[in-house]
């Protein structure tokens, strides 16, 4: 069941962004609120903060905003797909689009990868210090 309608401030509690990040994907395209309040202010929903989380978990991957654009258009396409409906998609319109989500899903899959080797030099660079500062009181 769909919460209510979310002011900004909500949205960014939940989803650990910036008031002014939010408002900038907005500007980009990326999220449009499904409502407004009486008094005009943007209202977002269950599935714009899940929008804006697809988006969060993109970024430090390294995907840029048009690669989030084209990846959001592609599962907003897949989305709509209703078989039997005046929204199915043709078959080959539908291949096209999920080899597309894949191939986000498999640069998604190499970049954690590559996070995860950069980590591990990192966590090996901190585990030399601190032995180094235990060998020496005096550094």
């Amino acid at each position: 069941m769909p919460g209510e309608p979310m002011q900004i401030g909500e949205v960014a509690a939940r989803t650990e962004l910036s008031l002014r990040t939010i408002r900038h994907y907005e500007d980009a395209g990326l999220v449009v609120p499904s409502a407004s309040s009486q008094g005009g202010f943007p209202l977002y929903t269950d599935a714009d903060v899940a929008r804006l989380m697809v988006i969060r978990r993109m970024k430090p991957l390294g995907f840029s905003i048009d690669e989030t654009r084209e990846l959001l258009r592609a599962m907003d396409r897949l989305g709509a797909d209703r078989p039997g409906t005046d929204t199915e998609l043709p078959p080959a319109e539908r291949a096209a689009l999920v080899a597309r989500v894949r191939g986000y899903e498999q640069a998604a899959t190499e970049r954690v990868a590559e996070l995860r080797a950069q980590l591990a030099r990192v966590e090996e660079f901190a585990a030399s210090l601190r032995e180094r500062l235990g060998d020496s009181a005096t550094v």
